[in-house]
């Protein structure tokens, strides 16, 4: 079976719109940072507001949910801050971290491209598991897409810090300086608990040991 890879392309919703704009590039490089220090990922920033990762298959949707989330967190009443995400998963095909990004042609890097491109304008987020795609999968991410997508800034943050450092609701109270009963009612609009089970469920299907169908 040859070794599988997850590849991320997106780009930043309104990016034009968004001001100042040296605030949000460097939130987009501190997010991408993150995930790079997080999964490992190969990390690269095009067209201004564009990018792509490469990681391990059974991080790809944690990182594109960690990815909006630590966007979304800096979301103000008159912007929020998102981006739009396209993840394809398929053979390596000898593609290694160490030849960068900028110049890979990899079966996985071309799909998520072609599948950012065509994603739909009320749709943030994609999944191309391979050939032939899997309806439930696809499906699960839309829905997936539609949760991210209520979060205010708030619930956002607290996903991001849970995501990154796995805090009881105490612990994350005293690291944001808020009370628990705030830490709670910001998990509960996140739906924390249904989207930790959606991402151990995608992490499960998209391993390197069993690839998606």
């Amino acid at each position: 079976m040859p070794r599988t890879l997850a590849v991320i392309t997106g780009d930043i919703i309104d990016s034009r719109r968004i001001q100042p704009a040296e605030a949000l590039s460097r939130a987009l490089d501190a997010a991408l940072e993150g995930l790079t220090e997080r999964f490992g990922a190969c990390t690269s920033r095009y067209r201004g507001d564009g990018f792509q990762l490469a990681l391990a298959p059974q991080h790809a949707m944690e990182a594109a949910v960690l990815l909006r989330a630590s966007l979304i967190r800096h979301s103000s009443r008159e912007q929020r801050w998102d981006a739009r995400l396209a993840v394809a998963v398929g053979p390596a095909d000898g593609w290694t971290p160490r030849q960068g990004i900028a110049e890979a042609n990899a079966p996985p890097f071309v799909a998520s491209g072609l599948a950012l491109d065509a994603l739909p304008e009320d749709q943030h987020l994609v999944l191309n598991p391979g050939a032939p795609p899997s309806g439930c999968l696809a499906l699960l991410v839309r829905y997936l897409d539609e949760m991210v997508e209520g979060w205010t800034p708030a619930a956002a943050e607290v996903v991001a810090q849970m995501l990154c450092h796995a805090d009881s609701q105490q612990a994350l109270a005293t690291r944001l300086g808020i009370s628990q009963p705030a830490v709670h009612k910001r998990l509960r609009t996140a739906r924390w608990p249904l989207l930790q089970e959606t991402l151990a469920y995608l992490r499960h299907r998209l391993t390197d040991e069993e690839p998606a169908p």
